[in-house]
């Protein structure tokens, strides 16, 4: 069921104190724990499970600007820049190429979206180009596209999932980064209010700053260490194809389904539409904050009930630096794709693009998104505990912003300028802070002399 990823060996030496642990092997961590070893600080980034085993590795790869929140545009657009040149600077192919991303339209209430994106790309100063139908099939040939109009940025691109974060993580490495895999991060000390070092079930490692980029498994780190971080988790499924000639050569996204070419001339493939929120105890604990959102998307949103409650009832909330975490027992988020979802999007894939009629699907999987109120991300300092940054909440949008995004993480633990400005990420927009458990000394502290 999972993709197959470009496999990063973890390191065995487990490091005495370094000046940053990112704690996360996804795309923003590996870029992250990849732009500060550039900056000649000793890093360690320290995965539970393997680098880009969860939604880094399993998302559509697209890399665009257009269509995003207007708070991820800056970022958006930076991260665009910083992917032209990763494959140089990582000496490793990471998939990216500029080869155009089309969203396309056929209802009236598409229509009005497309509206939007477009006065919004418009608003950042993207070149982005109106499409009528007559331009869609021109620019789909042989395509029987439904949609009546399409907005197209010609300098968007993509990349490739299995080979993008692997390539941040080799380079990181090579620039004296510390790799360690299938290892936990239990939680963190402290000294004088200040993070001292993490705690991972193969010892603790000294360090001045921490990065926690552990997607959808940051809201449960964060409630151990008693920091309230609202976010649900959200069940996607995607499939790729065998080779196939005459298929589309931009990706495209409507109403229906979402393609994108492949460097191995197969496809990835996946249905747009009604996205399964997974409904656990933690989701009706935090309604109140997903209310809005959930009332504003609710033609795109089904609550679905499966095996995440029960495993939400049994998961700890809190624990010790010395007990086995919820990490240790689930190494790999991995759901099951759902089967009749990605066959209609093969079907109405086949339908707009004749040369897939019955191609042969080599892979399908599941994945977890992790999802915030409103859609963006958080990338900020942690309230209270000075040497933590969180980045997570990527809400699907995360593989395109990786190296922007990584990069803004690593100069806020740092104290450097940041890459934009990261008020629009700020955790507090949620009214969120220190809980009671925080403020009782819930986070371990180091052992007496």
């Amino acid at each position: 069921m999972r993709p197959v990823v470009t496999e990063v060996r973890g390191d065995s030496r487990l490091p005495n104190a370094v000046d940053l642990v990112v704690i996360g092997g996804g795309i923003i961590g590996c870029s992250a724990a990849f732009w500060a070893a550039e900056q000649g600080l000793r890093v360690a980034l320290v995965e539970k499970g393997r680098i880009a085993g969860e939604q880094s590795g399993r998302n559509w790869g697209w890399v665009r600007r257009m269509g995003r929140a207007a708070a991820e545009y800056p970022l958006g657009i930076e991260s665009l820049k910083l992917w032209q040149g990763l494959n140089e600077r990582t000496a490793r192919d990471t998939g990216f190429r500029r080869g155009g991303i089309v969203y396309a339209a056929r209802t009236d209430r598409e229509r009005v979206w497309l509206a939007g994106v477009e006065a919004e790309a418009a608003r950042f100063g993207l070149a982005v180009t109106r499409m009528d139908k007559a331009a869609l099939a021109a620019t789909f040939p042989g395509a029987r596209l439904s949609d009546a109009e399409g907005l197209m940025t010609a300098d968007d691109g993509r990349a490739e999932p299995a080979l993008a974060a692997p390539a941040f993580a080799e380079g990181a490495r090579d620039q004296g980064a510390v790799l360690l895999t299938r290892c936990a991060v239990r939680t963190l000390e402290t000294e004088a209010g200040q993070v001292s070092a993490v705690v991972t079930e193969r010892g603790v490692i000294r360090c001045r700053a921490v990065i926690l980029a552990a997607g959808a498994w940051s809201r449960l780190f964060c409630g151990n260490l008693g920091i309230d971080l609202p976010q649900v988790r959200i069940r996607s499924s995607v499939l790729r194809t065998a080779p196939v000639k005459g298929g589309p050569e931009l990706a495209l996204g409507n109403g229906r389904f979402g393609i994108r070419p492949r460097l191995d001339g197969g496809y990835t493939v996946a249905r747009r539409g009604r996205t399964p929120v997974q409904l656990t105890p933690d989701v009706l604990r935090q309604a109140p904050r997903f209310a809005r959102g959930l009332l504003k998307n609710r033609r795109e949103i089904a609550l679905t009930l499966d095996g995440s409650l029960i495993e939400d009832l049994r998961t700890p909330r809190t624990w010790q630096g010395d007990a086995i975490t919820p990490f240790e027992a689930c190494r790999v988020l991995d759901p099951e794709p759902q089967g009749a979802i990605l066959a209609r999007a093969l079907r109405d894939v086949a339908q707009a693009f004749p040369a897939l009629d019955g191609v042969q699907v080599l892979e399908r999987w599941g994945g977890i998104i992790d999802v915030t109120p409103d859609g963006v991300p958080v990338i900020d300092h942690a309230p209270g505990l000075p040497g933590l940054v969180i980045a997570t909440g990527f809400s699907g949008h995360g593989f395109g912003l990786g190296p922007g995004a990584g990069q803004l993480a690593g100069e806020l633990a740092t104290g450097r300028t940041p890459l934009v400005d990261p008020a629009p990420f700020r955790l507090d927009r949620f009214g969120s802070g220190r809980t009671r458990a925080a403020r009782q000394g819930a986070i371990a502290q180091p052992p007496t002399p």
